[in-house]
Order: C-alpha cells, then sequence, then structure tokens
C-alpha cells in the first residue's frame, strides 16, 4: 500500500454552487497547483444530491461527496448513499418563529445523527446555534463530527475537544476576530481546514475558491507559532480521521 500524500483537504465546499458553473474545471486545476488534494463536496440542499454525485464521478479521486439536508428537509432512503451527511439546526425567524418548529427541526435533526451513526458516516455541521449542536451530538452518542465555520465562543468548542469533535477553519479568519480567537485555543489536533466555497474567502463580496485553503494554513501556523507544513500534515491527518475514504485519493 502506498504512502499517504501531503497535502491540503478542504473539508467543506460548495462545488455545485452555480458560481462555479461556467469555470469549474478552471477551478480545480488552480486547487490542485495549490497542493490541493481532496475536496469535500457539500450540497446546499436536496435538490443539488445528483449533482454533487456527479461532480464526484467526474473528478474521481479528488471530490468527495458529502450529501444531507436542512433540518426542515427529511431525508430518504435513496439519498442514505452519501459517504458523509451535512446536518445542522437553525433557529432564525425565517425557518423557527416557534417552539414547535425548533422541536421539529431537533427531531430531524436527532435522526440524521442515528441515520449517521447506524451507517458510520461523519457529521458535517453547520454549526448555527453552536451551544444546542455539541451538547445534542454528545448526547446522542456521535463521534465523527466536524463544526464547520463554527462562531461561537471558544469556551464553548472547547466541550466538542472534548468530545474528540473537529472545528474546519476557513480563509475568512483573516478578517475575523472570531475566527482569531477560537484558532488561538483550539489544539491542532482539533482542526481541520475548509473554504466553504464560494463564501467565506478572504475579502468579503469576493467568490472564494478551494485554492484559497492555503490562506487558513498559513494564518493558522502564525498564530500557532509553528510551520505551515506542520499545519498541513496535522489537518490532513484530522481530516483522514474523519473522513477513512479520503484516504485513497491520497495515496502516492
Amino acid at each position: 500500500m502506498g504512502t499517504v500524500g501531503v497535502g491540503l483537504v478542504d473539508c467543506h465546499c460548495h462545488l455545485s454552487d452555480p458560481d462555479f458553473d461556467h469555470d469549474l474545471d478552471d477551478v480545480l486545476e488552480k486547487a490542485k497547483k495549490a497542493n490541493v488534494v481532496a475536496l469535500v463536496a457539500v450540497a446546499e440542499h436536496s435538490g443539488e444530491f445528483e449533482k454533487i454525485i456527479q461532480l464526484s464521478e467526474r473528478y474521481s479521486g479528488f471530490v468527495l461527496p458529502c450529501l444531507g439536508v436542512h433540518p426542515v428537509q427529511g431525508l430518504s432512503l435513496e439519498d442514505q448513499r452519501s459517504v458523509t451527511l451535512k446536518v445542522g439546526l437553525d433557529f432564525s425567524p425565517r425557518f423557527a418563529g416557534s417552539d414547535e418548529q425548533k422541536e421539529e427541526q431537533r427531531q430531524v435533526l436527532i435522526r440524521q445523527v442515528q441515520l449517521a451513526k447506524r451507517l458510520n458516516l461523519p457529521l458535517n455541521v453547520h454549526s448555527r446555534c453552536w451551544r444546542l449542536h455539541i451538547n445534542l451530538y454528545v448526547s446522542k452518542g456521535a463521534d465523527k463530527v466536524l463544526l464547520h465555520a463554527f462562531d461561537g465562543r471558544p469556551s464553548v468548542a472547547m466541550e466538542g475537544v472534548k468530545a474528540g469533535y473537529f472545528f474546519s477553519i476557513p480563509p475568512s479568519i483573516i478578517r475575523s476576530n472570531q475566527k482569531q480567537k477560537l484558532v488561538k485555543q483550539l489544539p491542532l489536533t482539533s482542526i481541520c481546514l475548509e473554504t466553504d466555497s464560494p463564501a467565506l474567502g478572504p475579502e468579503k463580496q469576493v467568490r472564494n475558491e478551494p485554492q484559497n485553503i492555503s490562506i487558513s494554513a498559513e494564518y493558522i501556523a502564525q498564530v500557532k507559532g509553528i510551520s505551515v507544513e506542520e499545519v498541513i500534515e496535522v489537518t490532513t491527518q484530522n481530516a483522514l480521521k474523519l473522513f477513512p475514504k479520503l484516504r485513497h485519493m491520497l495515496q502516492k
């Protein structure tokens, strides 16, 4: 068996977004030149599932599919083929104007956690309502959890660290005091990298791309006082713990 090559893994990006429809080949080629070795392509909603699967087949060995639903949607048996599930709670007034709607979301999320455990899939979490997320996942025994773009307090994040969960850091860290404080507190062994492309880039209102993941790695290295190479090596190993199916992509 070959050894795992060291490169950057983007654990959360949206390649199916219409912003990439006209130049995705170029975007991915630039990512490869920037030492990105694998991408986890995340669906925004069930209508993107087929497109995500097609992208993972078209770019086999580079793009890993992540299917999931917004908490106001359901998840059919047909869509349980994902290699990872995107889940989350959203209690903003648009989606949860009443206690009943919040409880409905919570029940959907519980079923998703149970499904992930049964199928041995990791959870790729949109971590709005972060304290509720961590407490719920711990109480339901979820063990493979990535909290993407976590926007809570570092003290709450440490509860996730104790549970063995991972936190992915986007390039927007260079303009986010909250993300900078978070990275200072998190151990490197709990950190993964992401771009959330086309969102959360280094500049507001400018399309983000997977190649920008190096910005996350460089900033983390600066904060931790370590080399970029160490950040890449450890975060890639963390990604492999979460997404074992990435390993065959990284074999050299």
